[in-house]
Order: structure tokens, then C-alpha cells, then sequence
């Protein structure tokens, strides 16, 4: 099974080609240059698999929540590929998949990401490990830097880590219960939403182009589906 999975969601952009026993893949920061690097990425990951879009399976792509723009792209990007090569399609949450590179490279159990959401507010999500998938604790949520401390304080022990923008760009963020901050995993990768993709495949998570959705979390922000589809 070769899964092909995007991200473009915030200022990373990034592309990973899952096999079974390979991974090929490109992460680039690279803010408001996403429409022109991503493409360009796909086509690097699939020459240096020696593969084709035809000997893809499934496609995948970071869904949100991130910047409209960045989730807006991939979504878009996303819906052409698969409509090109009649493709089924999974969405993969941005904070997840910074919960799961937390795992895979520390292999702590416990994960609280929260990215920078602008407007004083930030994205935020705990997961915690079970099976080697890091799954969610709590519904994903855009909240107020005081707001998301108490979330904080209910998931939080000395164990948990912490990933995303969210905690350099809010100092208020309570970190009092010794959350360790990886400064290493800022932005969600490709690379890292293989094996949440994998799982929600197994677990039947996928859906067909037409239904394709990104996750906003801001309620005022919407997305034109495809036509017929609204």
C-alpha cells in the first residue's frame, strides 16, 4: 500500500510517500510559498520512490487547523490529485500529527499541541499513545490562552509534553505541572501523519473526493465543497 500525503496548513509545507517498508519525504518552512513549492514536492517524493501517481493507493493531507489559507490549499490540492487519478482521500489533524512526530522521535506517551491561531487564540489538542497511535483526548478546540489553561490543567501530569507554536507565542500557557516543551516539533510534517494515515485506512477513516472537508474550528470561516456538493 503506497499512501502520498501533504501538509501545507501553516508556515511549513511539507510531502511524505508511504510504503510498506519506506518512507520518502520533503519539509520546507516556507510561509506564502505553499502554491508553488507543494507541487514541486509531490513530483520529488514520487521520482525518488520511482513511482507514479497511478502506483498510488491513497492520498492524504493535513485537514487543519491552521491557517485558512494553508488548510485551503492542501484541501484544494488534494481534491485535484484524487480527482485526476480517481483516488480515496484521508484528512489528518495538524496537531495530531505534531503529538505522533513527539512520539515517534521521544516516545513520550503524552502530548499537548497547541499552535498559534492569531486573533490571541491557539489551536489546541492532547493526545496520548495507545498501539503506537497517538489518539485524541479531548475534542480539538480553538480557545484563548487563559481558556486553554484549564484543558491544560485537567490533561496535563509530568509526563506530558508539549508541541506546536502555541507555547512560544503565549507565555501565559501554564506549564506549572513541568510540561516539557519539544522546541524540535513546532509545525505538523508529512512525514509524521504515515502512520495516523495507515491507521485511519485500517480503521475504514477514508473517504471519496467529493466528500473531502478541511477543519477550520473557527466557526466564521467556510469552505466551498465541490460542485454539486454544497
Amino acid at each position: 500500500m503506497n499512501v502520498l500525503i501533504i501538509d501545507t496548513a501553516t508556515e511549513a509545507c511539507s510531502v511524505a510517500l508511504a510504503g510498506v517498508n519506506h518512507i520518502f519525504h520533503r519539509f520546507e518552512i516556507c510561509p506564502q510559498q505553499h502554491s508553488q513549492r507543494i507541487l514541486p514536492m509531490v513530483d520529488e517524493v514520487l521520482a525518488e520512490a520511482g513511482l507514479t501517481l497511478q502506483n498510488i493507493d491513497y492520498l492524504a493531507f493535513g485537514r487543519g487547523p491552521g491557517s485558512f489559507t494553508g488548510v485551503r490549499i492542501a484541501t484544494g490540492i488534494i481534491q485535484g490529485l484524487a480527482l485526476g487519478a480517481d483516488l480515496p482521500v484521508v484528512g489528518i489533524s495538524t496537531l495530531q500529527a505534531m503529538a505522533q512526530q513527539v512520539y515517534e522521535q521521544y516516545s513520550l506517551q503524552k502530548v499537548i499541541s497547541a499552535t498559534d491561531a492569531r486573533m490571541n487564540e491557539v489551536y489546541i489538542g492532547a493526545y496520548a499513545a495507545k498501539n503506537g497511535i497517538m489518539l485524541p483526548v479531548n475534542d480539538e478546540q480553538v480557545l484563548a490562552p487563559q481558556d486553554a489553561n484549564q484543558l491544560i490543567i485537567n490533561v496535563a501530569n509530568k509526563d506530558t509534553a508539549g508541541a506546536g507554536t502555541g507555547w512560544q507565542a503565549y507565555a501565559e500557557l501554564d506549564t506549572g505541572k513541568n510540561i516539557q516543551l519539544i522546541d524540535s516539533v513546532l509545525y505538523p510534517n508529512a512525514r509524521y501523519m504515515a502512520a495516523l494515515a495507515k491507521y485511519a485506512i485500517s480503521s475504514g477513516e477514508f473517504s471519496a473526493v467529493e466528500d473531502v472537508e478541511p477543519v477550520y474550528l473557527r466557526d466564521k470561516v467556510t469552505w466551498k465543497k465541490l460542485p454539486g456538493r454544497e
